[in-house]
């Protein structure tokens, strides 16, 4: 399993504080998915935060070879922010739609809404178990990664940490992208509620 499949396994078996922002978790997704792959040393990172891709090598993942098919390889090569937007759109759905392919994941129809509701039930599986274990470890970037998805609070000071300056890169600008959702959000809410009062006649 990957980094970003556990980290999706979390979101799907963590109850939160607040509910989970798609867009949050996709762009922690493509930060989890950059890890695995400078993990997997199929990527490194420049001075200027650009990636830089390494030849091209199987990495026993669908999604991660995916990742790494839709990386620039020509300069000036592409900024890691960049990526985030760019690989992380629609990738939530997508390792979603991995795990239950996989047998991981099913739905489950709830009773009051037998014809409209349906939730997500994560199997008792060998993937499950390893993402729990890792989680319960406090392992750094998936608490990092989480933190950003806004799944748990953020980091405390008595945690463990990362130390690593590439991997702080991307848990740098997984942390960037999402604030700077989060502005987007809240200036689209800001003239929402202006045109309302507009339409109104406040």
């Amino acid at each position: 399993m990957s980094t970003p499949r556990d980290l999706m396994i979390v979101a799907l078996d963590v109850a939160s504080a607040r509910p989970v922002e798609r867009g949050d978790l996709a762009l922690a997704l493509a930060g989890a998915e950059a890890y695995d792959l400078l993990r997997a040393e199929a990527i490194g990172l420049d001075g200027g935060g650009r990636i830089l891709p390494r030849p091209r090598t199987r990495l026993g993942d669908r999604l991660l070879d995916e990742a790494a098919a839709a990386l620039l390889r020509e300069a000036p090569y592409e900024s890691l922010p960049d990526w985030l937007w760019r690989r992380g759109r629609g990738l939530a759905p997508a390792y979603l739609a991995a795990l239950e392919e996989e047998g991981q994941v099913t739905w489950e129809r709830t009773r009051r809404l037998p014809f409209r509701g349906s939730r997500t039930v994560l199997g008792d599986t060998e993937a499950r178990r390893r993402a729990a274990f890792r989680w319960a470890a406090d392992e750094p970037v998936l608490l990092a990664l989480a933190a950003a998805a806004g799944i748990r609070d953020e980091i405390a000071p008595d945690e463990p940490v990362v130390t690593d300056e590439a991997v702080l890169t991307v848990l740098a600008s997984v942390h960037d992208a999402v604030m700077e959702l989060e502005a987007v959000r809240r200036r689209r809410a800001i003239e929402e509620a202006a045109f309302a009062n507009v339409w109104r006649g406040a």
